[in-house]
């Protein structure tokens, strides 16, 4: 009844061919203009899961309760400085806050006025104890440099360096390190290349580790979740500004961009730029092998215009029934190019074949019709049902991709059976004078005719052998490795997870209060997990009165040393008192004279002196030398090295010396709206303990803290629940796929057997794909894993059409012109794969890789293996040599 009724739709096409092409011409404008003025794109990475999950549940609670922890750009300053990664920063955020065109606001992360007041109380007792020791002993120093932050008061300053050596209160070899840093910078100068001196890496004795020389701002951007990419013009704003701030140039600092905006912004632009090439060449791929599948230009027509036209509805029909496109069901028009064709290569295969039988085109039709179109209903079917399994899943992305994929191959079967039976009537090819098929794998079918037991036991011991090999299958829950870590915002944010400080991978839960937050923090602070736990709480220093004595003892001294503007009033009661106040800048004369002076003054101290010390001392004095007979373009670089950071360090000092007692009512106002939201319940952060980079270790922490506290959110939660829903999502499609294409097959086959003799190879092939993938070291990842469950929809066509052959009684399959049409309609869809793995995109590369694998190890389980496990034709009478 099935081959009667597809004979008649295309008997139907070819005597109404008008009729067809003018419907099919006014259906394919009509949505073509629908899908362009209906295109959208929903590039929120979170509308791909299900909001309905506990987990999502509580990541959007949280995310409604601090929502200025979402939405962010992150932006990443740093320098060759720790003083000019602070200069840059803060003229950074000052030039954004007047773009609040694109911006909502811009601030410096964990930094400001507070911190830079009371940052010395969040030290140790012994730090604080021993930072003011030093800064008293410094005080001369420190003296003569606020009163002139100028080269000529760094070299007066020097001068003060050498008497006290002269005088036995400072040991030469202990000015090693600051002659040598001195002495770093000047080369540079000298060289003419970008220097610029630290005078915390000075004072604090030891180079500056990396998250010194690095500083943040959280900038929460206006977005546009119309646009392709609803950060970029902020993310374009920003990168303009550091531009003009001349932030590479002046401060020899580096903006980079990271967070959950610009890492979903770069994913889309990645695809944006791949997306073109990839349909091109897949679009000219599958002409190529159209042409060497049917050797026939009005075939190969036909068979393109039918694609397109399927192609264009089935977007319309997409868009009309999702309202727009996500990461992954954009996927669909590679998927459909691939699979669609499939249905338009058998029928024109199948078509030739039987022109050469009857060289007539509307009868060869007929019998084209009559004979593949229960094959090509099954197969379609089979298909469909493989994408449609994708719907009652959790994983909202992937299912939209069912729906309009499945949807598309439903499509594809339409027009193969109407719209290009009407087109070839409509073309009217030149009939076949040569059979079609491969005569000369003849050996190679009466070969598996006389060994097909072998071939069936030592086929299936290969894959039973290899089935250990699955243990070692690995599951990527790392969605970063998905993305190009050559993307500025990824190669941040894998800098930035190295660090266990930076809050990359820290774990937030919600407490009813404060108090409630203090009292879960020490019991979650005891799990081996963990390394540290933060509250609004974690922000009250302990200690206080001994660091605030210490402070407050060493700046009574300071202060008239480092602030010689308030001490002018004691000037006309000490007239002699000049050393308080700021001297005017220096000229260049002034400058040499000063040069001349330390030269002279270090060349004394090493006469006669060996040591480390007395190296350095004239390897600065030979510097300071040249330096005094350069230009004066020289020395104002030298100055430009060594006073813009003198004056940031000497305000930090200033300001540091001002500590007052810190209480959670004196803590800063954003910061508290950081930490304790409007309603009064409180955030609870947790960093984890060891490698971040390890999946397994940021697993164990997640599930450590989960235990304890199920609400808990952040990202190692949401890899961890976001992997077992998307795997459990696959699981359940494939299941949902098998069962639905089991169901079909023994509703058409009607015998058990038959069924098994399609399935069996299906689950063979599916099987020797992960086991290959395990020795190529594929791992599968949230968007390869799409390739297992679309191998039983699209493994399962290919078997339909040789179970359905052998059941006719068709013999020496590999001959016919069924494994031609299989053979070239495997490679259309595996260059549509293919031209996945060719994506920028790491994700959709990944998925061409692992689709284009499944589709040649089902392929080859079609070819070769299925015809051996059928054996001959069961009614022998019907048997006919292909």
């Amino acid at each position: 009844m099935l081959r009667s009724i597809i004979a008649r739709i295309v008997d139907y096409s070819t005597r109404q061919r008008w009729v067809v092409l003018g419907t099919a011409l006014v259906l394919t404008v009509l949505a073509a203009l629908y899908a362009g003025s209906h295109f959208a794109i929903d590039t929120d990475i979170d509308h791909l899961i299900s909001t309905d999950l506990p987990w999502r549940k509580h990541e959007i609670e949280f995310d409604r309760t601090f929502p200025q922890r979402g939405e962010l750009i992150l932006i990443v300053v740093e320098a060759s400085t720790p003083e000019n990664a602070q200069q840059a920063t803060n003229a950074l955020v000052a030039k954004l806050s007047d773009r609040k065109d694109v911006l909502k606001s811009a601030r410096v992360s964990g930094g400001g006025e507070f911190f830079a007041r009371n940052g010395l109380l969040y030290l140790s007792k012994e730090d604080v104890a021993n930072a003011m020791k030093g800064l008293s002993a410094a005080q001369p120093l420190l003296g003569t440099l606020a009163t002139d932050p100028s080269l000529r008061g760094i070299l007066d300053g020097l001068l003060l360096v050498t008497t006290g050596v002269q005088r036995g209160q400072v040991q030469l070899d202990d000015l090693t390190r600051p002659f040598t840093l001195a002495s770093d910078t000047l080369d540079r100068v000298i060289a003419g290349q970008p220097a610029s001196f630290s005078w915390r890496e000075l004072v604090n004795g030891k180079p500056a580790e990396k998250r010194e020389l690095r500083r943040f701002i959280e900038a929460r951007p206006i977005l546009d979740f119309s646009a392709l990419e609803p950060g970029k013009a902020a993310s374009d704003a920003i990168r303009q500004a550091a531009a003009d701030l001349r932030l590479a140039e002046d401060y020899g600092a580096r903006v980079r961009l990271t967070g959950p905006i610009p890492l979903s912004d770069e994913e889309y632009a990645t695809l944006k730029e791949s997306a073109p090439v990839d349909i091109l060449l897949t679009l000219g791929a599958v002409i190529v092998i159209l042409w060497l599948a049917l050797q026939s230009a009005r075939l190969i027509l036909a068979c393109f215009i039918s694609l397109i036209v399927g192609l264009v509805a089935t977007a319309a029909l997409g868009l009309l029934m999702v309202g727009a496109l996500n990461l992954i069901s954009v996927a669909f028009a590679v998927l459909f190019i691939g699979l669609g064709v499939d249905f338009g290569i058998q029928f024109s295969v199948r078509y030739r074949a039987e022109r050469h039988e009857v060289d007539d085109l509307l009868p060869a039709l007929h019998n084209t019709g009559h004979n593949v179109g229960a094959q090509l209903t099954l197969a379609a079917a089979a298909v469909a049902a493989g994408f449609f399994a994708f719907l009652p899943t959790d994983y909202r992305g992937l299912s939209e991709l069912g729906l309009i994929a499945g949807s598309g191959m439903v499509i594809a079967f339409v027009t193969s059976v109407t719209l290009l039976p009407a087109l070839v009537s409509l073309f009217n090819p030149p009939g076949e004078p040569h059979e079609l098929g491969y005569k000369a794998l003849a050996p190679v079918d009466r070969f598996m005719e006389r060994h097909r037991i072998a071939i069936v036991v030592a086929t299936l011991a290969v894959a039973v052998l290899g089935s250990p090999l699955l243990y070692f299958l690995r599951f990527d829950f790392n969605v970063v490795n998905m993305r190009s870590p050559n993307s500025e915002s990824v190669a941040a944010y894998l800098e930035l997870k190295r660090d266990a400080n930076a809050g990359v991978n820290s774990i937030y839960i919600l407490a009813p209060s404060l108090a409630d937050a203090d009292e879960r923090a020490k019991r979650i602070g005891k799990l081996p997990e963990v390394s540290e736990v933060m509250t609004l709480s974690s922000f009250v220093p302990a200690d206080q009165d001994e660091k605030l004595t210490l402070i407050h003892r060493a700046a009574a001294a300071l202060n008239p040393s480092i602030n010689p503007q308030r001490s002018r009033a004691s000037m006309t009661l000490n007239p002699g008192g000049d050393s308080s106040r700021t001297r005017p800048p220096p000229s260049d004369a002034e400058n040499v004279n000063f040069l001349n002076k330390a030269v002279t003054a270090l060349k004394q101290l090493t006469n006669e002196e060996k040591g480390p010390g007395a190296a350095a001392a004239r390897r600065l004095a030979d510097l300071l030398s040249q330096l005094a007979k350069a230009d004066q373009a020289a020395r104002a670089r030298a100055e430009a090295a060594f006073v813009p950071s003198l004056k940031v360090a000497m305000q930090d000092l200033r300001d540091g010396l001002k500590a007052a007692r810190v209480t959670l009512e004196t803590l800063p106002a954003d910061l508290k709206r950081d930490w304790v939201a409007e309603d009064g319940r409180a955030m609870i952060e947790v960093l984890p303990k060891g490698d971040p980079d390890d999946n397994e270790v940021m697993r164990k922490f997640a599930s450590a803290v989960l235990a304890i506290e199920p609400t808990a959110t952040g990202s190692p939660v949401s890899l961890q629940e976001s992997g077992r829903t998307v795997v459990r999502a696959f699981i359940e499609a494939g299941v949902f796929a098998l069962l639905s294409i089991t169901v079909l097959l023994w509703i058409v086959l009607r015998r058990f057997s038959d069924v098994l003799l399609t399935l069996v190879p299906l689950l063979l092939a599916g099987a020797v794909t992960l086991e290959i993938c395990v020795l190529i070291d594929l791992p599968l990842n949230f968007a390869n894993i799409i390739a297992l469950p679309l191998l039983l929809g699209v493994g399962v066509a290919f078997k339909i059409y040789y179970v359905m052959a052998w059941r006719a009684g068709q013999t020496s399959l590999l001959q016919s012109s069924l494994t031609r049409a299989v053979f070239f309609s495997a490679m259309t869809t595996v260059t549509a794969f293919g031209s996945l793995w060719n994506s920028h995109h790491p994700g959709m590369s990944s998925m061409g890789k692992l689709l284009s694998l499944s589709l040649l190890c089902t392929l080859a389980a079609a070819v070769l293996f299925q015809p051996a496990l059928m054996g001959p034709p069961r009614d022998k009478k019907k048997a006919v040599r292909a």
